[in-house]
């Protein structure tokens, strides 16, 4: 015999074949993490804004914007997709340009031929601004207003223009507090107020005493009401006092009210060190601030926080039923062709599409459980639902279904490793078979526990198709945990990020400006389930440690 042969017969190229196979994988995930991570973290960072003329069919144009993306295109290709162009290059460089100005261009993007490009240039003047409504805006700073009257111009106006912006943010971040908290807490409470006097109504309950309790603290809240909102009426009025003037690259002119600014910025007369102190800046607000824009713009909050509390409410309802389930598939009942069915059973559930998922928690969580359940308990809401609509108790019950036969075989598993010896000594020392399972069996088994529960979250906090139906939004305007009695709000609806993963890339009105959002929320998926993962590891290496012996 040979010595390939005896080398093949050593088994030694198939542990090559599964390293080579692993580093394969490796890298690829790598490299596709670094891939989302690059095209989305860069879309903070303030990009220098180009000043040119652009020559095409015999006309001058002026751009102005930031260059976000090019390409080395074929000259067959860009004459089939509609330019009209003479060359005897063979590849053109194209660049796609953010030029902003919706309000005024109708477009925010404009595809333009590098060799096309005259007279290039980055003035230090050129002043981006970042609007809640519109997109950015490119031009140059001309004047700041103030009641309409122009207060500086010029080298001056750039001078004031942070001053006036930062009073005009302080103002609608305290207008965003009234209408969000306080007004919002006011019409949460006049509408139990409602429903309370509508359950007195179904009850039959005429009693003065609890009338007159109602009609006081529905007074109370209207004067309440009548204050805030002569503040906000006063607060409106000074947000609006102040305006930029800016000038487009065709010298039109245009006020914008400082009020619907967000930043407004130099970028190219910004050093690295203020780049990078914007970019950091941008970075926590888009994970601490709201969306906006039809979720093109602003941050993820509300969908960051709706994963997680999703996350952990399914962690908290599978895991007690998947114990459950295993400790009584391996420690109590007979085993048999009817336990091995029903082991094969739960096998096969794992491999269910998630969609069929969704139809059956849209079918019997919400609209049987919920609709009983508001028949019952909540008959003067009616007709509008409370549980009987999707909300993140819904969805997470019906990720908890989906991940249960997860828990149930890695459960399982752990409790088939743990010797019989240890069960066998537990009740020769007097122990019942109940309290050799709870508190010699099932701690030793935590381990296998946490295992199955980290898969279940890995693969809860990626799925969206069953969520589209039992509880996920576009746009949730209150989250489900704030500070209104009973401050957990189960019924509610909810903002996740592989949802808006989906609405930003595939339902945007605006392609372009969300693509680089696409990469930023998936990198954000993507670290919120190696954190959730992450925890749990711990939590299971901890509970290893107490439990050596097992591993022995």
């Amino acid at each position: 015999m040979n010595s390939f042969s005896k080398w093949l017969k050593s088994g030694q190229p198939w542990i090559w074949l599964n390293a080579g196979a692993v580093t394969i994988s490796l890298l690829m995930v790598i490299g596709l993490v670094l891939l989302i991570a690059v095209r989305g973290l860069a879309y903070f960072w303030p990009a220098d804004v180009m000043l040119a003329d652009y020559l095409y069919k015999g006309e001058t144009s002026r751009v102005l914007g930031e260059i976000t993306d090019s390409e080395d295109v074929n000259l067959e290709r860009l004459r089939d997709s509609g330019f009209d162009i003479e060359s005897e290059q063979e590849h053109l460089i194209r660049y796609l340009v953010k030029t902003g100005n919706r309000d005024v261009s109708g477009a925010d993007f404009r595809v333009i031929l590098k060799p096309m490009l005259k007279d290039v240039s980055y003035p230090p003047d050129v002043m981006v601004v970042e609007r809640r409504e519109w997109g950015n805006f490119y031009g140059f700073l001309k004047a700041v207003k103030k009641d309409g009257e122009i207060i500086a111009e010029g080298e001056e106006a750039q001078n004031i223009f942070q001053q006036r912006l930062d009073a005009a943010l302080d103002v609608f971040e305290q207008i965003s507090t009234i209408r969000k908290h306080d007004i919002g807490a006011i019409n949460y409470n006049m509408e139990r107020l409602r429903l309370r006097e509508r359950r007195l109504e179904l009850d039959g309950d005429t009693d003065p005493a609890r009338q007159a309790e109602i009609i006081k603290d529905k007074k109370a809240l209207d004067e309440e009401y009548k204050l805030l909102q002569a503040k906000l009426a006063t607060l409106t009025k000074k947000i609006q006092r102040d305006s930029l003037v800016m000038e487009t690259v065709d010298g039109k002119r245009v006020e914008i009210n400082m009020g619907k600014v967000v930043h407004a910025y130099f970028p190219n007369a910004m050093s690295v060190l203020d780049k990078l102190g914007f970019y950091f800046t941008k970075l926590w607000e888009f994970v601490s601030d709201e969306p906006r824009e039809a979720n093109t713009e602003g941050g993820i909050f509300p969908a960051i926080f709706g994963t997680v509390m999703m996350v952990l409410l399914m962690a908290i309802l599978v895991t007690p039923f998947g114990v459950v389930a295993a400790v009584y598939l391996r420690e109590y009942a007979k085993q048999g062709l009817v336990i091995r069915l029903i082991r094969i059973a739960v096998n096969n559930l794992a491999g269910v599409p998630s969609i069929v998922y969704g139809i059956f928690g849209l079918g019997f969580f919400v609209y049987f459980l919920g609709g009983n359940i508001d028949a019952l308990f909540f008959p003067e809401a009616a007709p509008a639902p409370v549980f009987g609509t999707p909300g993140i108790l819904w969805s997470s019950l019906t990720l908890a279904l989906l991940t249960l036969p997860v828990v149930i075989v890695a459960t399982e598993e752990g409790l088939s490793r743990i010797p019989r010896s240890i069960r066998e000594g537990s009740l020769a020392l007097g122990a019942t078979k109940a309290e050799t399972l709870w508190r010699t069996v099932l701690p030793m088994a935590s381990p296998a526990m946490m295992t199955g529960l980290i898969l279940a979250v890995a693969r809860a906090a990626g799925e969206v198709a069953p969520l589209m139906l039992v509880g996920v939004v576009k746009l949730a305007p209150s989250l489900p945990l704030d500070a209104n009695f009973p401050f957990l709000h189960m019924e509610r609806k909810f903002m996740h990020l592989g949802f808006h993963i989906y609405d930003v890339g595939f339902q945007s009105p605006n392609v372009e400006a969300a693509r680089p959002l696409v990469y930023a929320t998936s990198l954000l998926l993507i670290i919120v389930i190696v954190l959730l993962n992450l925890f749990a590891i711990r939590i299971r290496n901890r509970l290893r440690e107490n439990y050596r012996m097992l591993e022995n």
